[in-house]
């Protein structure tokens, strides 16, 4: 089976399997046709297979009369800065986020900075079967230019939204865990030079070599814990591989999670400035209650970022994300980003005497339980129907998947945009009542699939 994933979010798939120089010409050649001549940004991830890409999409690009701003090993959010930055017709961030070793992507960035809407999404779709690319003479082809410090306008959006000299003056330890990825790049700088603190990095080499399974979940982040409490240190920050996502480890070596990420983020900003706050449909319901408590507005948008970034320009929002570690502040980038949520916490811990640790404690507390199984996508709805069936009594939401709510507690399932699998998540003030709720949806869905 070839493992190949085309969305509206951009493509994922196996090198070698899937993924090969000609697919990624198509891809690249309808991204450059729908551009027209302009400029794009294009960065990577860490990936051993991150060069051969890169020279496949550039190909393409000039060949449509792009002009590349060529920015290296770069995070995610820094490439949405950087198109924003440079007024570029759009970006292309080369990674496959969270997927193992042997995967690989490429993730469309609009010219506002965020990543591709629906109309946009299904624009290049159309364009990649039908391959009518606008291809250029010879003297109309485009150039490359080498982006020498990629990373400083997106540290310098990111360093005016927090108190710098409060933050360095509490000196705090932090041990990052880039396993990696991109983020080993310019994080280290970004928390020793330009906030402070002090710093233990595990896996500084961005070469995609990962030293544990690259998704910063608690079961992949055992060695952070271990070294946060080695070390004494205030904080554990993880970032996956292209560094749009962050979880977290508490001062005492405790893993509080992706989930917690958005709602101290949340729970800091919303307290100095209440407003409109956007999560997706996934994200735990701590945050309706932090939103609550901070006289904001709270909305669920469908999962995925192109819908929370669609939903928060609608309502004006001031704060949004997912809660698989996202947070997205319009006033750095419409885009996830790891940066801005080390800032949040660092700030909010600079602005207090609490410990992280008493911080996450103060929070409203629910058990969130998040598991996945493989899944054709022919059998989606069936799995969404037979979930519907064996709970009549609560709340049904469909549309994005399914979600089922009581007063509560809610669980949902839907299939994954970037992986053949369906996610099932499942949460409740307790995490007995939430893990049975997974485990019995996981089993109705399997009976249902199979």
């Amino acid at each position: 089976m070839v493992e190949r994933i085309l969305s509206i979010s951009g493509l994922r798939g196996v090198i070698g399997d899937g993924l090969d120089p000609q697919y990624l010409v198509r891809f690249a050649s309808a991204l450059g046709t729908m551009f027209d001549g302009g400029t794009v940004v294009v960065s990577r991830d860490g990936r051993s297979t991150g060069p051969m890409v890169k020279h496949a999409v550039i190909a393409a690009l000039t060949a449509t009369g792009c002009n590349v701003v060529d920015a290296g090993i770069a995070t995610t959010p820094t490439c949405g800065v950087l198109v924003t930055h440079l007024k570029a017709a759009g970006g292309l961030q080369i990674t496959a986020s969270h997927n193992p070793v042997q995967w690989n992507g490429l993730k469309p960035f609009s010219s506002d900075g965020s990543v591709f809407n629906r109309e946009l999404g299904e624009k290049l779709i159309g364009l990649i079967e039908s391959q009518e690319f606008n291809y250029v003479s010879w003297d109309r082809l485009g150039e490359v230019e080498i982006c020498e410090d990629p990373a400083g306008p997106h540290i310098e959006r990111v360093l005016k939204l927090v108190n710098v000299d409060a933050i360095k003056a509490r000196k705090f330890k932090v041990v990052l865990d880039c396993n990696h990825g991109s983020g080993a790049v310019d994080t280290p700088r970004f928390l020793r030079e330009e906030l402070g603190c002090e710093v233990v990095v595990l896996g500084d080499t961005p070469d995609g070599q990962f030293e544990h399974i690259p998704e910063p979940t608690e079961a992949n982040l055992g060695g952070l814990c271990d070294a946060v409490r080695k070390a004494g240190a205030d904080a554990g920050f993880a970032q996956d591989p292209d560094a749009d996502r962050l979880a977290i480890v508490d001062n005492n070596g405790r893993y509080i999670g992706e989930e917690l990420t958005l709602a101290l983020a949340a729970d800091h900003v919303l307290a100095r400035t209440p407003g409109e706050f956007v999560v997706n449909g996934s994200t735990s319901r701590i945050n309706a209650d932090i939103a609550a408590n901070h006289n904001s507005t709270f909305h669920r948008s469908a999962v995925g970022e192109a819908n929370v970034t669609a939903m928060m320009r609608e309502k004006n929002a001031i704060l949004g994300g997912e809660g698989n570690g996202g947070v997205i502040e319009p006033k750095v980038g419409y885009v996830r980003d790891s940066f801005v949520s080390m800032a949040y916490v660092l700030d909010g811990l600079a602005s207090g005497t609490r410990t992280l640790a008493e911080w996450a404690d103060s929070l409203p507390r629910y058990s969130i339980i998040k598991d996945k199984i493989e899944c054709p996508a022919d059998r989606v709805g069936a799995a969404c129907e037979a979930l519907q069936t064996a709970y009549p009594d609560a709340e049904a939401t469909t549309g994005d998947g399914l979600r089922l709510d009581w007063s509560d507690r809610w669980v949902q399932v839907r299939a994954s945009n970037t992986e053949p699998i369906i996610r099932v998540i499942a949460e409740a003030p307790g995490s007995e009542v939430a893990t049975k709720l997974c485990a019995d949806a996981v089993a109705t869905v399997k009976a249902a699939v199979s």
